[in-house]
């Protein structure tokens, strides 16, 4: 586990080491493939057992996701904060793909593959501020809405119509406070397949668009990254794992909902004091909480005005790069908030991370195949209907692509 001190918002991970490796076309699996691996699967979670440990083993699925999933959905990019100002950038990689996204000097927010079409050249790198999208290769130039405007040394060239090429563009959004992107052109919008979640963010969090980046924690965990979603979706194992985040929060308030393409945690700050960190004189007395499809989890802690977005980022088949970006009300942590950061990197991560790499190991033995689906009726935060919801989610996207 490392800590990351520097104040950057969004770091690209292109620039990772580990980063996933190529783009490649949907290929691999069938629809037979499918069908295996949603064996003992069932749409009822009380009959249903969890996915099949190959998907978490095996290279071939990973491959497929990225394809399947990864370039299929609303992925998380920053706060808006970043991008208000007219000349403003960030860069990612979605699904082995470079992203850049801008603000236009109209205004206008934009997102292009981060590709220049000389010769395939990666273009803008990390984030800032520009009035020119220049590649650092052959100097060929793009305005901000992504047409190129000067490509040197080419006024000999027979058919070259430099007014015709322009940056691939791909969809973007602001959704809450937060910027999110999509390979896919044809994807509704984040609003329409989402449902209320939008609103039920704005309910319980009203200032988070005014919030400010603070801090950032990284980590790189060795198990998939859907043990890691497993993981974060269910409470099962907070009174074993988690003693100290059990007085953090009132367990016997813990809700899960379950809808669409998220999943709603909600409950309220324990009554006595707790072994986390000092919650007195909070404006924030509800732990709210929320999974957005495929790998995005929004977190509202008791404190004062804050959002921390976990991204979860598959690096390899038992590789995962993980952020921590927390939002609060000043740039500088106050102490009730380093104490926060603190709990979370220190204790409440340290732990998680030993339980998704402790599974990803048994789950690469001959022990292991898949297991019971534990439900509560109620939706209690024991119960894993989440994890379940998600694992439906998965399937959905594996048959989607096979079709």
């Amino acid at each position: 586990m490392s800590q990351a001190t520097t104040p950057i918002l969004f770091a690209s991970v292109s620039n990772h080491p580990l980063a996933v490796e190529g783009h490649a076309m949907i290929r691999g699996m069938t629809a037979d493939d499918v069908r295996r691996i949603s064996t003992g699967y069932h749409k009822e979670p009380a009959r249903s057992l969890s996915l099949q440990a190959d998907a978490y083993t095996d290279p071939q699925w990973l491959r497929f996701e990225q394809q399947a999933i990864f370039a299929r959905t609303w992925q998380w990019v920053c706060h808006v904060e970043k991008l208000r100002e007219p000349g403003a950038f960030v860069t990612t990689n979605i699904a082995g793909c470079p992203i850049c996204v801008v603000r236009d000097k109209a205004g206008t927010l934009r997102a292009f593959y981060n590709v220049c079409k000389h010769r395939g050249h990666e273009l803008l790198n990390g984030e800032g501020r520009t009035n020119l999208i220049l590649c650092p290769y052959h100097a060929w130039s793009y305005n901000l809405e992504g047409r190129l405007v000067r490509a040197p040394e080419t006024e000999a060239l027979q058919d070259f119509d430099r007014e015709s090429i322009c940056l691939d563009p791909i969809q973007v959004d602001v959704f809450c406070g937060f910027v999110y992107v999509n390979l896919d052109g044809n994807a509704p919008s984040l609003v329409e397949q989402s449902g209320d979640l939008g609103a039920e963010i704005m309910h319980w969090a009203p200032d988070v668009e005014r919030l400010t980046f603070a801090h950032r924690l990284t980590y790189d965990i060795r198990s998939n990254w859907k043990n890691v979603v497993d993981n974060f979706l269910e409470c099962y194992h907070c009174p074993v794992a988690h003693k100290d985040f059990c007085t953090l929060v009132d367990m016997d308030t813990y809700e899960v909902t379950t809808h669409g393409i998220y999943s709603s945690h909600m409950a309220e700050a324990g009554k006595t004091t707790n072994a986390a960190y000092s919650v007195s004189g909070a404006t924030v007395t509800d732990h709210a909480v929320w999974w957005l499809w495929p790998n995005t989890c929004l977190m509202r802690y008791p404190g004062r005005g804050n959002m921390i977005v976990m991204h979860i980022i598959p690096i390899g088949i038992d590789q995962t790069f993980e952020t921590y970006d927390f939002f609060f009300e000043d740039a500088e942590p106050n102490h009730a908030e380093q104490e926060a950061i603190r709990y979370i990197d220190d204790v409440l991560q340290a732990e998680d991370i030993a339980l998704v790499e402790s599974v990803q190991r048994g789950m690469g033995t001959p022990a292991f195949s898949q297991g019971r689906i534990v439900h509560d009726p109620a939706g209690s935060g024991k119960s894993e209907h989440a994890v379940h919801h998600f694992h439906g989610l998965v399937l959905d996207a594996y048959r989607r692509a096979v079709a």
